[in-house]
């Protein structure tokens, strides 16, 4: 009869460890989910504060250029409001041309630059060909005059130059 009461306590043992061991497993996996909630809480309100940022950025990304652009404008308004007279035309003049180097400086400040054309080969990438003219100054295929200058935002082009090119004399 002792093996008997041995064997009952045994049985009635391991359904309480199995137990305890089902609870602490149901808490571990309810940690876990609440662990999974809250990391998905936090991600989607990032998702949204990134939409926001992104959209943000768009619409008010150039504000710093613009400020800077603003300053430029008025000097060239204070230009217009000069009346010019042949004694002051020389500095009226020098005014606006400080005045379109201040713009440039902006610009440049902000990686917008030039691309220097002329005499350079014709770039389909960054020329627009408007015409071709006979010219013993530059090679053919090099360009003569540049209408419209090309200007690149960094490494990319952002407007072509509209540009003469030269031709072989037909002679």
């Amino acid at each position: 009869m002792a093996e008997d009461n041995n064997s009952d306590r045994g049985s009635e043992a391991a359904p309480s460890a199995e137990a305890d061991a089902t609870q602490e497993l149901k808490a571990l996996a309810e940690k876990h989910l609440n662990d999974f909630l809250y990391l998905r809480a936090d991600f989607d309100n990032y998702k949204k504060q990134a939409i926001k940022e992104r959209s943000d950025y768009l619409k008010y990304g150039s504000e710093r250029l613009a400020v800077e652009v603003l300053g430029v404008l008025d000097n060239f308004e204070r230009a217009l409001e000069t009346k010019i007279t042949p004694e002051n035309l020389a500095n009226f003049v020098k005014g606006v041309e400080m005045t379109a180097h201040e713009l440039r400086a902006v610009l440049q400040k902000f990686g917008v630059s030039e691309i220097p054309s002329v005499g350079k080969p014709f770039d389909p990438n960054v020329h627009e060909a408007l015409s071709s003219e006979e010219s013993k100054e530059f090679p053919a295929g090099h360009v003569v005059r540049v209408f419209k200058k090309p200007y690149k935002l960094h490494d990319k082009v952002i407007r072509p130059g509209q540009v003469v090119v030269a031709k072989q004399s037909g002679h």
